[in-house]
């Protein structure tokens, strides 16, 4: 599981707090204002911010002081973090190892992963040569080949059409839940956290909440999420 234990991350005017458990396995949606504190959050998870006080855990590990690279922890940005100047299958490689030095079976396993996403035999193409919808799919399966057990996804899919958007959140679904990872999904929209979300997070005036599970916690909303969802 990944443990948050008496979490608080402090800037100059910046303030947020967690103190939950997020059980293994499953989607668990974060949602709140902008500029709550919701992708900071998924940074320190991450190992890109240092907490000025608390400790995070996963699986009983205490990873507070490792550095992103040695956690266990693929995090999925909105603009998918594609290297421009790399094929599709450079791209990918980088999921499964430091270097872009190809080693046996690793076109193999690009190929597999391509297909899985829908993107069979586009080893070749430059992101700029795919639509935005096949860069987030190109970026899933980066993801997916790095078989890491915590996904972070930071609104990945925040600036596609709601048709595509929808499509993605379901392969994700498809795709990472299946395969037994434990997901945190960042998104403004809480139509997004009711497909996928079997729990949610609830970043408000500095605190991020225990999970609840999503589809009472959308229903009936506190007053302050209520607030914030415009009911």
């Amino acid at each position: 599981m990944l443990t948050l234990d008496h979490l608080k991350l402090t800037f100059a005017n910046f303030s947020l707090s967690a103190d939950l458990v997020v059980p293994i396995g499953g989607i668990t949606a974060i949602v709140g204002p902008s500029g709550g504190g919701k992708s900071t959050l998924l940074s320190a998870i991450a190992g890109f911010v240092q907490p000025s006080a608390g400790r995070v855990f996963w699986d009983g590990a205490d990873i507070t002081q490792r550095p992103p690279g040695d956690r266990c922890v693929s995090i999925l940005f909105q603009d998918n973090n594609l290297f421009p100047h790399l094929s599709v299958s450079q791209n990918l490689l980088l999921g499964l190892r430091r270097s872009l030095r190809f080693e046996s079976g690793d076109e193999d396993k690009i190929a597999q992963i391509l297909d899985k996403v829908g993107l069979s035999g586009f080893q070749s193409r430059k992101p700029a040569a795919l639509s935005g919808g096949q860069q987030s799919r190109a970026a899933l399966a980066r993801v997916l080949l790095g078989g890491r057990p915590l996904v972070l996804l930071d609104e990945p899919f925040a600036a596609l059409g709601p048709a595509l958007r929808d499509e993605m959140l379901d392969l994700c679904a498809e795709t990472l839940a299946t395969q037994g990872c434990t997901i945190l999904m960042v998104t403004h929209d809480p139509r997004d956290a009711a497909r996928v979300a079997g729990q949610t997070i609830v970043v408000l005036d500095g605190v991020a909440h225990a999970p609840a599970e999503t589809g009472p916690l959308l229903a009936d909303p506190p007053d302050a999420l209520r607030t914030y969802l415009g009911g």
